[in-house]
């Protein structure tokens, strides 16, 4: 088990990083997170969904994506509160203060999913959350060492030197955890790392020192992480390319934002993720409302940043407009939520740039989809509440195989339920055509080519024999274990 000394220190891409070198080694190896926070989720080869990491992590095995690799995934729709999914499927809602009193009964299906992950595989890498020297939740902590000690799982505790105090990180982790749940501790590694290695040497010898830890290496920055999808909000990235300009608006609860990588990747597109308090630039061709886990709440967050405003704007000047997932439903004349299922009961106006409405429901669709659009074949998911209807649905944006999305009667603003639509090269090309932009092929290839540089890179600087070992000297039946 790979557990860092606090978040986005890079448990995820190490995760991903040793996954595909174990499976590039032959061995047959599954990812697993006990609990994962992310609204970046993904849907399953076995109908349900997870974190959007754990997908990734699962193609670095050279496997579909299952529910059973994270049990437990968190999708915040408020700032004290998130809808619980277990294995797959949506358990319901929970306040921060209540949701302790969940932790035994999703314990059991965590166990459960790992324990069959773990018969069906050679190695089960299996990724932390957050940290374990967060003791303030250790009583009925599911995800660092509540996991490790009740499956008896080893674990190598990662550090990350970017954001300083590299020693004190992993030292101070030793000195606030029980000695239980030390013991479980093999080993280090070092994150994140820019520089010359050879000058951390004094520092990682005390942490050795300190620890009586083995050390597995210091790992460089890993340059090409912008090629693979990042989980978190957190990791939302600076504007990238140039050439024509695409504004992504990043809502307070921003969904499956990864739908934009692959515009992100294209040489010839400047994409910027647009935060709060900024206007939309007057120079943007393209406005991308992404989805979202609180659809009314953040039409609200939308129209206080005076977007509402300028994407009318935007609009007038000839601009197009994308709306995916909730996105497309804050583009309509209305949202009814009689049920409640996204938020208190009620209504909310929509942005009114489609003559569309849409109803909430309490069922959620998860459904992966293969159809065509714009005349290219596409494929991609759908994960939402709710369906959209009216008259610019007559317009629809694909066929999958049933009419689906709407087009306004310009032309210039679309909204679909569709989720990795850019991925396929064919439509983004075509799409791209339609705002005068070419697009480079062969994004679905970059991924695993990244993913082999992530391994080779992980294999250069780390002691991977070392931490495979781990498993085999371990408990006898840890998380990285061989059968």
């Amino acid at each position: 088990m790979i557990q860092g000394t606090g978040s986005n220190v890079g448990k995820s891409l190490l995760v991903a990083g040793l996954c595909r070198a174990a499976f590039r080694r032959g061995l047959k190896v599954a990812p697993f997170k006990p609990q994962n926070m992310s609204n970046n989720a993904a849907v399953t080869a076995d109908g349900g969904e997870i974190g959007r990491a754990q997908a990734l992590q699962a193609r670095a095995c050279g496997l579909q994506p299952l529910v059973d690799m994270n049990p437990v995934l968190l999708k915040p729709e408020t700032d004290t509160g998130a809808q619980v999914i277990l294995q797959g499927r949506a358990l319901g809602r929970a306040q921060a203060r209540d949701y302790a009193g969940l932790k035994p009964r999703l314990l059991e299906g965590v166990l459960d999913s790992f324990h069959r992950l773990r018969a069906a595989h050679d190695l089960v890498i299996v990724e932390g959350a957050g940290s374990p020297a967060e003791i303030n939740l250790r009583p009925r902590d599911i995800a660092n060492m509540g996991f490790a000690r009740a499956a008896g799982v080893p674990v190598v505790l990662a550090g990350d030197i970017d954001r300083g105090g590299v020693i004190a990180q992993i030292v101070g982790t030793q000195a606030v955890i029980d000695e239980g749940d030390a013991a479980m501790i093999r080993g280090f590694l070092v994150n994140k790392f820019r520089g010359d290695p050879a000058l951390f040497q004094d520092g990682y010898r005390a942490i050795e020192a300190r620890t009586g830890w083995r050390g597995f290496g210091v790992l460089p920055w890993f340059a090409g992480a912008h090629r693979l999808p990042a989980e978190d909000a957190v990791d939302l990235r600076p504007p990238t390319g140039e050439g024509l300009h695409v504004v992504c608006l990043c809502l307070s609860r921003i969904a499956n934002f990864d739908d934009l990588d692959p515009l992100a990747a294209e040489p010839g597109l400047r994409l910027t993720m647009l935060g709060p308090g900024r206007a939309i630039p007057g120079d943007a061709a393209l406005v991308v409302i992404p989805g979202s886990k609180s659809t009314r709440g953040d039409l609200d967050f939308l129209r206080a940043q005076g977007w509402d405003i300028d994407l009318a704007a935007h609009h007038r000047r000839g601009g197009h407009v994308l709306g995916i997932c909730g996105g497309y439903q804050m583009l309509g004349r209305i949202i009814r939520d009689p049920l409640g299922a996204d938020g208190a009961p009620g209504q909310t106006p929509g942005l009114g740039l489609l003559e569309v409405e849409t109803e909430m429901s309490a069922e959620k669709r998860l459904e992966r989809v293969v159809g065509t659009a714009l005349g290219q074949p596409v494929s991609g998911y759908e994960i939402h509440m709710g369906r959209s209807f009216g008259p610019d649905c007559a317009r629809p944006f694909a066929h999958l195989p049933a009419p689906e999305g709407a087009i306004s009667a310009d032309g210039r603003v679309i909204g679909t339920y569709l989720h990795g639509l850019f991925s396929d090269d064919g439509f983004r090309a075509a799409y791209l055509a339609r705002l005068g932009a070419a697009s480079t092929p062969g994004f679905e290839t970059g991924v695993d080519h990244a993913l082999d540089a992530l391994a080779d890179h992980v294999e250069a600087h780390l002691d991977v024999a070392g931490i495979l070992s781990v498993a085999d000297g371990g408990s006898g039946h840890g998380a990285v274990s061989r059968n």
